[in-house]
């Protein structure tokens, strides 16, 4: 999978996306350190062990590097994690990684995270954002605008153990 370049200076809007996720009842947020171990633990679960150290090292960030999609539970204070998206964790200037959870897909979550993450991003300074490894390269392209990075398979990747 390519990496994707994104122009962080021509973003999509954040907030029509975070309002109706709201009406959905979900929220999405920067990770807290008291719920760290849970993340870690659900990244692992859900996705695999690379993501979830990957998540690890976003969360040793200052400030933290790790957002989270939160569906609230009617009748209690705690909400259920359905995403995340990490920015700065793989590398400077790196998106991902990110995943929603297989039943909350199609809500609009991973969207609202790619967006805010790259927001977050051009707020830190930068001017573009990489997306590392892009999966579905099609969602990034029509979302944000990202286009390929010509010979970036495995790029920064390569080695890995």
């Amino acid at each position: 999978m390519p990496d994707m370049l994104v122009k962080l200076y021509e973003l999509p809007e954040l907030a029509p996306l975070l309002m109706d996720l709201r009406e959905k009842g979900i929220t999405i947020r920067r990770g807290m350190p008291p719920e760290k171990h849970n993340v870690i633990a659900w990244v692992k679960k859900e996705f695999n062990e690379y993501w979830a150290s990957e998540c690890e090292f976003a969360y040793a960030q200052q400030p933290n590097t790790c957002l989270l999609a939160v569906k609230e539970e009617p009748g209690s204070e705690k909400g259920t994690l359905i995403g995340f998206a990490c920015y700065n964790a793989t590398a400077k200037g790196f998106f991902g990684p990110t995943g929603v959870s297989p039943e909350a897909r199609g809500l609009g979550a991973g969207k609202a995270l790619l967006i805010a993450a790259l927001h977050a991003m051009r707020e830190d300074g930068y001017g573009y954002g990489i997306i590392g490894a892009a999966g579905p390269t099609e969602f990034y392209a029509k979302t944000v605008g990202a286009t390929e990075i010509p010979d970036s398979v495995p790029g920064i990747y390569r080695g890995m153990q």
